[in-house]
Formats: C-alpha cells, sequence, structure tokens
C-alpha cells in the first residue's frame, strides 16, 4: 500500500529503548476506541466522542493506512502515531498553505502520560519518516492551552509558524525541517 507522498506501507516495526511502533491489527480496535472515547485524552480535541458511536464507526482493523502506527509497551498498545498529509484549510490564517508535506498527530492513554513514551515514539516515527522520505518536512498542530503537548512539540524540533483562534480556542502551528536521515 502506498500514498499520495509515495509512503511505502508497511514498514517493518520500529523498536526503540523500550517501545515497539507497528502497523495497526485487530486487537487494536479497543485501544483506538479507548483513545477517542477518553474525556482526558479529548480535552484538547473538542472533547470525548460517544463510546457507542465509536463501538460502530471504528474498523475492525482500525488506522489501516500508511503512516497509522500503534505504539506498543511491553506488548500492549498504549497509542498512536499518525503522519498524515497535511490538510491547511483549517481556520486560520493563509500562511500554512505555503507548508504541504505531513501533519503528525499522536494519542496516548493517559495512564502512560509523563513517562516520555510520546517523545520516545514520536522521535522514532519522525527519524524513520526521514529516512522514508528526505526533504519532506512535518507540522504539527495543538492548543496553546495544551502545555504537555507544546513541550513535547519543542523537544521534537519544531518551530512556531503561527497562532490563530479555531474551534473556540487559541492553536499553534508548527513546522520541523525536513532531516536528513542518519547515515
Amino acid at each position: 500500500m502506498s500514498d499520495p507522498r509515495g509512503l511505502a506501507w508497511p514498514p517493518a516495526p520500529i523498536r526503540t529503548e523500550r517501545l515497539v511502533l507497528r502497523e495497526s491489527e485487530a486487537r487494536d480496535r479497543a485501544v483506538v476506541v479507548e483513545l477517542h472515547a477518553s474525556p482526558e485524552v479529548g480535552t484538547y480535541l473538542g472533547g470525548p466522542r460517544p463510546r457507542a458511536e465509536l463501538e460502530r464507526t471504528v474498523p475492525e482493523v482500525p488506522g489501516r493506512r500508511p503512516g497509522f502506527f500503534v505504539v506498543e509497551l511491553d506488548g500492549a498498545a498504549i497509542g498512536t502515531i499518525q503522519l498524515d498529509p497535511h490538510a491547511p484549510e483549517l481556520p486560520g490564517g493563509d500562511r500554512r498553505r505555503e507548508f504541504g508535506g505531513t501533519e503528525l498527530g499522536y494519542l496516548f492513554l493517559p495512564e502512560a502520560w509523563g513517562h516520555g513514551y510520546a517523545t520516545e515514539a514520536c522521535g522514532a516515527a519522525l527519524r524513520w519518516f526521514a529516512g522514508a522520505l528526505p526533504g519532506e518536512p512535518v507540522v504539527l498542530y495543538t492548543q496553546t492551552a495544551n502545555a504537555r503537548s507544546m513541550r513535547l512539540a519543542a523537544k521534537l524540533g519544531f518551530t512556531e509558524v503561527e497562532r490563530f483562534e479555531g474551534y473556540g480556542a487559541e492553536q499553534w502551528f508548527g513546522v520541523r525541517p525536513s532531516l536528513t536521515p542518519a547515515v
């Protein structure tokens, strides 16, 4: 499977010191439902979605598309990472349109917060992406009120392009320049 960016999929699982990033499987459905139904996870994403709706709409194998990783710790899924085509038509200014490429997204179960897993997993995904599509910048959106996400963006090397009002809150838009993969 490939996507419009030329991203071949799926890759071999990506292993870090503590985590495995892999393609989604049927056993991940319950975690994907939980991520989207969680009030804590949904705090800066417009709120949780109704569990009954998710049970009806989440496919048997969720996220089966290029750029969707399940993050696993000791054999259990704790979150997801998405590297999706950038959709600059979100509310706000026109400056985002000049940044094509790919958008980084991530969701982690609340019990996984505060252990550095998001930094470790997103860093690994971004290194893999730099090798798969050298020269492709990556963008990130988050609410400025989401202090954890703002810190993660800085740790991962994203720099602010603009702030704008959207979805009833101040949003932050940043870009991470393309990286040359390590040799």
